[in-house]
């Protein structure tokens, strides 16, 4: 059973094993159950010196087993999943087994490897989130020195996937735009609205700390993931990200900002990850090389130097900092990636700006490549030749704290022998103690090791909020751009929507996705507004949905990421690349989804005079040239729920956002720009003369 003890002048203290100490009308925490008040345990003192007198106790395991992540958790595990469980050695039943029982390999991450930072991915639903982490937790608080779990999240507020990387699920929290749809709000409110919403319901969720924001400065239009950043354009880049981690880090009303309501924000990724050549992802080893063309790398800093290490608020700086996978070319010493850079992470980070938060690589860049270009595996991407406990000593002595996707503690206590050898005994256990600090001072600051339970009640009228989920659909109104105006379509009305049929392609993960044949709106959601009919020829009007194009860069070779959806081979891309020989110039684009096009084509010449409504989201910028004349009505959006799209549709709401992108002329102006550097390429000109550029967008006065 949890006890929660109260104090006149601190936080609360609770606990699930009754090791409590009272002192002077004050509880405090009685780690190992001996009635002495440690210094570790006492709130009163300042994070920073219960984080150095804990690190000091731990055992060198224990230590390696802060510097480790879990594997990602659903709760519960279920089989045939992606992520492998068995509960007392069975797949999940749920005839048998408690949706939220511990796994046996959660029970080994925290009995056998130490491990104290859990990555979560979804839960069942709230009930199971709570009672499943104070399960996690009170195994912590029993065993010797108490050390609590510090659970993260990838975002799981997006109102629609993206595809351009993993995302968390699970739980009716909140639903928002994507990062760049918070751009395109043009509103530094709305963006404090959103954090401190995803601020309350991750701590209702017992998460502390966000693997997030993603402030990238995302300068290449053809990136997958510029989809999760707050855009390009560097003043509001910098502005969005120092709003965002100000926002989730500060519990409102504690003078020194971090407290029980805080949630650690780990920007993401330092140096910046928007500048790959070609618009290709770090993600793979095809995608390795971020380039600076322009000479521009020093204002791609900006987001982390004058955003993410300059808050407004008294934390002062986001508590972890994520560097990318990328060789950033002509950066660092040698081709190796960011992390592995001792310029970039020793030098850079640490020296020049200063930097004492934690530092935490990518996920998988630790372990043993095959050198293949096409795949998901590890990105060790310039270190291939050393072993993977000689990787893990490099990170360490750059700087590095915790290794993303390792939760295996062999090479780590591999690199501390081998760092012995190298620098003494007496110099590996104080940088050891160096990153436990780090890593602990973070948990002391959002009051873990006081009060780590959750209350159920709490956290259902919480997660979810009524208050939350209304900001957070009107922030997708307001990011929904009106591109071309038409008149609204009457609710009621007879609508034909085509099906949507994407070809067989690659997922995020490399593996192969069948072909498919949906709805472009779920039928259910859009009989709500419309009498649907099967026939164009029954219709008062066509509502054509779009995705923009789905473009695989690396098939059989290296291809354009095409941003138009017929075929293009990329006549005038560069003859020789600037960073290794991946040119393309005269490949085939491969278009997942060149049927989105068929559709309104089809669309335009069944409907003659009746009007055609195009509702486009934008995962990259498109050339219009194709999409523009065939319709009456053209709405772009960046990930929204089909409910704010048909409220926009119908008129029932203004579309009120303005494009935080350019969209190109042609595919001839993107390939001259160049990737450092934002807004270099030409716009496209309707046929009205609005030029689609940064900025733009009909409902908000554009």
């Amino acid at each position: 059973m949890i006890q929660r003890f109260h104090n006149p002048d601190g936080p609360a203290v609770s606990t699930a094993t009754g090791r409590v100490i009272s002192r002077d009308g004050r509880y405090f925490r009685d780690p190992d159950g001996t009635g002495e008040l440690l210094p570790y345990a006492d709130w009163r003192r300042d994070p920073e010196e219960r984080a150095r007198d804990l690190a000091g106790r731990l055992s060198l395991e224990q230590i390696a087993g802060l510097m480790l992540y879990s594997p990602h958790q659903m709760v519960p595990t279920l089989p045939g999943g992606p992520f492998r469980a068995t509960y007392g050695g069975r797949e999940f039943d749920p005839a048998v087994h408690d949706p939220a029982a511990l796994s046996d390999q959660q029970r080994d991450l925290l009995l056998r490897d130490h491990i104290r930072h859990v990555l979560v991915v979804s839960f069942a639903d709230v009930d199971t989130a709570v009672t499943w982490h104070n399960a996690m937790q009170e195994l912590a608080e029993r065993e010797p020195l108490g050390v609590p779990i510090n659970f993260s999240s990838d975002p799981r507020h997006g109102a629609a996937d993206s595809a351009a990387e993993f995302k968390s699920r699970g739980v009716a929290v909140s639903t928002w735009p994507e990062g760049i749809g918070i751009a395109a709000t043009f509103s530094t409110e709305t963006c404090r609205r959103f954090a401190d919403a995803v601020r309350q319901e991750y701590r209702a969720l017992g998460i502390t700390t966000a693997l997030g924001p993603q402030i990238d400065l995302a300068t290449e239009p053809r990136w997958m993931r510029a989809v999760d950043t707050f855009g390009g354009q560097v003043d509001r880049a910098t502005e969005l990200a120092r709003t965002y981690i100000d926002t989730v880090q500060t519990t409102p009303g504690s003078a020194a900002g971090w407290g029980p309501g805080s949630v650690i924000a780990m920007a993401k990724h330092w140096p910046g990850g928007g500048t790959g050549e070609g618009g290709r992802d770090a993600h793979y080893r095809f995608g390795m090389y971020n380039v600076y063309p322009g000479g521009n790398f020093a204002e791609h800093l900006r987001p982390f130097t004058e955003g993410a290490f300059a808050l407004d608020g008294p934390t002062g700086a986001a508590g972890a900092v994520m560097p990318y996978y990328s060789v950033s070319v002509g950066q660092a010493e040698g081709e190796v990636g960011n992390s592995y850079s001792r310029h970039l992470i020793a030098d850079l980070l640490r020296g020049e700006y200063g930097y004492d938060g934690v530092v935490c690589t990518d996920w998988g860049i630790t372990g043993d490549s095959s050198g293949e270009l096409e795949g998901f595996e590890s990105r060790c991407f310039g270190v291939e030749d050393l072993t993977v406990a000689e990787r893990h000593l490099l990170l360490i002595m750059n700087g590095v704290d915790q290794f993303g996707g390792n939760s295996d503690a062999g090479p780590v206590l591999e690199a501390y022998a081998l760092g012995c050898e190298r620098h003494g005994g007496q110099a590996m256990r104080a940088r050891f103690e160096q990153s436990a600090v780090r890593l602990l001072r973070g948990m002391f600051r959002v009051g873990l090791f006081d009060d780590p339970y959750l209350d159920a009640d709490r956290s259902r009228s919480v997660v979810g909020r009524e208050e939350f989920v209304t900001a957070g659909f009107q922030a997708q109104l307001d990011s929904i751009v009106a591109l071309k105006g038409g008149a609204p379509l009457p609710r009621g009305s007879r609508v034909w929507i085509p099906r949507r049929n994407v070809d067989e392609h690659k997922g995020f993960f490399r593996q192969p996705v069948p072909a498919s044949d949906s709805a472009g709106f779920d039928r259910a959601t859009a009989g709500d507004y419309f009498t649907l009919v099967e026939r164009p020829e029954d219709a008062d009007a066509a509502l054509v949905a779009m995705v923009s194009p789905m473009s695989d860069p690396y098939v059989d070779g290296f291809r354009p990421i095409s941003l138009q959806y017929r075929a293009y081979d990329a006549p005038t891309a560069r003859e020789s690349s600037l960073a290794g020989d991946r040119s393309y110039r005269g490949r085939p684009a491969s278009v997942a989804n060149t049927a989105d096009l068929d559709n309104l084509e089809e669309a335009r010449r069944v409907m003659g005079d009746r009007p055609v409504v195009a509702v486009l989201r934008l995962d990259v910028p498109v050339v219009m040239a194709e999409v523009e004349p065939l319709a009456d009505s053209v709405y772009v959006h960046f990930g929204v729920s089909q409910r704010a799209l048909l409220d926009v549709v119908t008129g029932s709401a203004r579309a009120g956002g303005r494009l935080p992108v350019t969209l190109p002329r042609d595919m001839a102006t993107i390939e001259a720009h160049r990737e450092d550097v934002f807004n270099d390429y030409e716009p496209y000109v309707d046929t009205a003369g609005h030029r689609y550029e940064y900025g733009f967008g009909l409902g908000a006065g554009g």
